[in-house]
């Protein structure tokens, strides 16, 4: 090649370089996810500067990763610990019909304590994992710890390690009520983990308060999981929020005595089912639950077969369904709309939408989801 070729050939590598540079300036960014399965996924960013990516509340901690931690609802373990400052709560059945667990999501705010802390359930995860969170649970059914030991997700099992403490076993609380973690601890099991600490959730949307003279007086909200785990809800016009009660008594944070009032609530309507030897899970083309699963537990004297559900909330492995009904509740009123979990990808975003198909716009302050079963009675009262 000769010497003039050479120029005119680094003449034009330079041009469409420089075209290039000027093309991708010009492109949108989004946010890009990385994740630990086959490829990287993307969503535009919801929201930006300072403020949570879940809340939208402003906060120094905003780019903070979630850390989500597993939660009883059972009486013995009630006040529970961590709740009021969480920017997202997830409730749904650990048993059909029966009693609930509890996943609270915190970013802005990491409580000086979170408990008690309970066993992971397998449908916790992708939801989890859904959040960019790092996921800490006290052990958990065989479906959990056979995923979890795949490294699908960032995670800490109390039972291996000196993070987590018990509180003294005192009144109606069983030992198995009193494991919990500070946020000392937190902060430093991420450290020794050496886990990312820059969260990578794209967000969801937010709109502002409604004006105090556009509220409604209040009203009610009841969702009727099985007593003792039924929650109800009273609209305070003042602040906004919601006022919650759980079982018969208010519901309070261990840590600082504060009443438990989400701004925003979402109830989501799921399939449960407990799962059983019988059910043909590879014929509907899905994993098999069963497949690590020892045959003294599985068929044997310890079985544990129709012990744990499974609630069709779009995860990728037991799942045949990945949306659903889904009723919001801000600024007083009732609004009905649609949720999606892409059961495709362990990392997809628990989407929200309107009747419209648009991504519903939370108010700024704390999403309290609730996961109820069809049949299960949910009712609105409106104050007019």
């Amino acid at each position: 090649m000769s010497k003039k070729q050479k120029i005119i050939i680094a003449v034009f590598s330079i041009i469409i370089v420089a075209g290039g540079f000027y093309f991708f300036s010009k492109t949108k960014i989004v946010k890009k996810i990385e994740i630990n399965n086959d490829s990287a996924q993307t969503y535009e960013i919801a929201n930006t500067g300072p403020v949570s990516p879940i809340s939208g509340i402003a906060c120094d901690a905003w780019n903070r990763r979630p850390v989500a931690v597993m939660q009883p609802s059972d009486v013995q373990a009630r006040p529970a610990a961590g709740f009021s400052q969480a920017d997202m709560v997830i409730e749904m059945p650990a048993f059909t019909g029966s009693v609930t667990r509890l996943m609270g999501i915190y970013i802005c705010d990491i409580p000086k304590e979170i408990g008690a802390i309970r066993s992971s359930r397998h449908d916790y995860i992708p939801l989890a994992k859904g959040l960019d969170a790092i996921f800490i649970h006290w052990g958990g059914s065989h479906f959990a710890l056979d995923l979890l030991g795949q490294k699908i997700i960032d995670s800490f099992d109390c039972m291996t390690g000196s993070f987590c403490e018990r509180w003294p076993v005192t009144g109606k609380m069983r030992l198995e009520d009193t494991g919990h973690i500070t946020k000392e601890n937190v902060l430093a099991m991420i450290d020794a983990k050496k886990y990312r600490t820059e969260g990578n959730f794209a967000g969801y949307v937010h709109q502002a308060d409604a004006a105090l003279d556009q509220r409604p007086a209040g009203g009610h909200l009841r969702v009727a999981f099985k007593k003792p785990y039924d929650a109800e809800y009273d609209y305070d016009k003042s602040t906004n929020s919601y006022l919650r009660t759980w079982g018969e008594d208010i519901d309070t944070d261990r840590n600082n005595d504060q009443r438990v009032a989400p701004k925003n609530i979402v109830v989501m309507t799921a399939v449960s089912e407990q799962i059983t030897t019988e059910q043909d899970y590879l014929g509907k083309g899905l994993s098999d639950p069963w497949a690590n699963v020892e045959e003294i537990k599985k068929t044997g004297v310890e079985s544990i077969s129709g012990r744990y559900n499974n609630v069709q909330i779009g995860d990728p492995w037991y799942d045949s369904s990945d949306s659903g009904e889904a009723h919001y509740y801000m600024n007083g009123k009732e609004y009905l709309g649609s949720w999606k979990k892409d059961k495709s990808r362990l990392d997809s975003k628990l989407f929200f939408y309107d009747q419209s198909g648009q991504e519903i716009k939370f108010v700024p302050g704390q999403i309290w989801v609730e996961i109820l079963e069809p049949g299960q009675s949910l009712r609105w009262t409106p104050t007019v």
